[in-house]
């Protein structure tokens, strides 16, 4: 089933391009962002996307991509806070329509690099970092996406995710170790907490505070309690304030012991590189794969947002915004649910959301992978 085509072509033609920038107008709307800048955002999207912006939606996706479920190559999120507007972003895979990883991650790099020039901002990190994440055969699941926090006055905060299982997931624990190292966190990579893979390492460039490196580690089978104990910040949040989020997001009973499908993820965040430990810490929470229907990640979700005293009507409005169809219709449209901290901040929801371009997941019905109960 896929989502109805809410934009299309001069030809009368629903594309890929005209369907998401149609989406992120209406987010941005609800957001809080301007016509204006809502306008140029959607130009960056299609112009970060090339030429399989065109591609009619009725045609297959260009490619198998990992960044979403149905293989759009673009997802949203919103990240709340207290008494605030929440701050929209926008995830795409620039060279999704390559034939190839290695010129998937080229094409990606050149619109990183297009970025650069139109928002005066360095990328030159990305080529000090290349033979170790975008090798001549590169392996693994992407190449490089790249995120857009997308700000009043129509120029994002960018940041680029890329590949440690490049080169190789048996090198992708040396390889997340060495990046670390060039980009001056000399002892950061001691400083993770166990997992068992590194799927992601991200940067941001350009305008931040703080720019950040961030490390992902995955976490098979987690529990509250290991997902308590995985912080490694200083005065950074306590492991009952992680293992409530926790159990809401991924609807854990008290029979529960861990997730038994997707696993969660937590993110490390590291920016003076004159301390040993993280500034950042996030924990996501697959929610799509541990619920029947969307009305239930949605009432996951709402539950967080109020305890953490931000207003979960805004996310009612934003799924409105993506999808006619009703949340009980089908599953993925909010894909994770997150709770970051960062140092001398008040802690962040972000929820992700799928733009469900190419196609809506039915409900589950006894397929839906529950928490793993004690034996």
């Amino acid at each position: 089933m896929r989502a109805a085509p809410t934009g299309a072509d001069p030809r009368g033609t629903p594309t890929l391009g005209s369907f998401t920038g149609g989406q992120l107008r209406r987010l941005g709307a609800v957001a809080g962002l301007s016509r204006t800048d809502a306008e140029t955002y959607a130009q960056v999207l299609a112009d970060a996307l090339g030429p399989v912006a065109e591609r009619p939606l009725d045609l297959a996706p260009p490619t198998r991509t990992f960044l979403s479920d149905d293989h759009t190559p673009v997802e949203f999120s919103l990240s709340f806070r207290p008494d605030a507007a929440p701050a929209m972003r926008v995830l795409v895979e620039p060279g999704c329509g390559a034939d190839s990883l290695a010129h998937n991650g080229r094409a990606g790099l050149e619109a990183v690099r297009t970025m650069a020039r139109r928002w005066h901002f360095s990328a030159d990190v990305l080529d000090e970092l290349q033979d170790l994440f975008l090798p001549p055969a590169p392996q693994g699941p992407l190449a490089l996406w790249c995120a857009l926090e997308l700000r009043p006055g129509g120029v994002p905060g960018v940041k680029v995710y890329l590949n440690p299982a490049a080169s190789g997931e048996e090198r992708s624990a040396a390889t997340v170790r060495e990046a670390l190292h060039r980009l001056g966190h000399h002892q950061a990579f001691d400083s993770l907490p166990p997992g068992g893979g590194y799927p992601f390492l991200a940067l941001d460039l350009g305008d931040w505070a703080e720019p950040r490196a961030k490390v992902y580690v995955r976490h098979d089978h987690l529990t509250a309690g290991q997902a308590g104990r995985l912080s490694r910040m200083d005065a950074g949040p306590g492991p009952a304030a992680v293992e409530g989020f926790f159990r809401t997001a991924a609807g854990l009973g008290p029979d529960a012991r861990g997730l038994g499908g997707r696993p969660g993820l937590s993110c490390h965040s590291f920016t003076a590189t004159g301390t040993v430990r993280p500034s950042g810490f996030t924990l996501h929470i697959p929610v799509r794969d541990y619920v029947r229907h969307d009305g239930e990640a949605l009432a996951r979700a709402s539950r967080v947002l109020r305890h953490h005293g931000m207003d979960a009507s805004v996310l009612d409005r934003a799924l409105a915004a993506l999808t006619e169809r009703r949340p009980e219709d089908g599953v993925g449209l909010i894909a994770y649910l997150a709770l970051a901290h960062q140092r001398d901040q008040p802690p962040r929801v972000t929820a992700y959301l799928s733009s469900e371009a190419y196609a809506v997941r039915p409900p589950a019905v006894e397929t839906v992978r529950r928490p793993v109960p004690v034996a």
